[in-house]
């Protein structure tokens, strides 16, 4: 099973944002993403980070995959245990939500920032880019 680690990033909540994105298969890393996605919330980041993550491995033919995120808003509402109140998030979570669909296996859970380390690493490299 693939594995994809995400995060988003924004400083100034909003202000500029970016995206980090690891994927990996028994240890080997198949790809990464660190990209400025432009000014917007941290929890609008999280979501293109996720969605990102999403395209690129149905780009890639693979239809199964385990994320990791330490966004626990995203992991809860992604996972249906909390609602999506905010209307901008609304838009990113059904966009996330038609991706999975596309998927054969998808699974998601929240981690502690610093199991996360990779992709937080890749999302602020791309802010310290700027």
């Amino acid at each position: 099973m693939i594995e994809i680690n995400i995060d988003g990033a924004a400083r100034g909540n909003p202000g500029p944002a970016a995206i980090g994105i690891i994927a990996k298969k028994s240890g080997k890393t198949l790809f990464e993403v660190s990209e400025y996605i432009g000014e917007t919330t941290n929890n609008v980041a999280e979501y293109s980070a996720l969605i990102r993550g999403l395209e690129e491995i149905l780009i890639k033919g693979s239809h199964e995959a385990h994320f990791v995120s330490d966004s626990q808003l995203i992991v809860e509402q992604i996972n249906g245990n909390y609602r999506v109140k905010d209307e901008n998030l609304k838009v990113l979570y059904h966009q996330a939500k038609a991706l999975i669909a596309k998927m054969k296996k998808f699974s998601i859970k929240h981690v502690k920032r610093e199991f996360n380390k990779e992709a937080d690493g890749l999302a602020n490299k791309a802010l310290d880019a700027l």
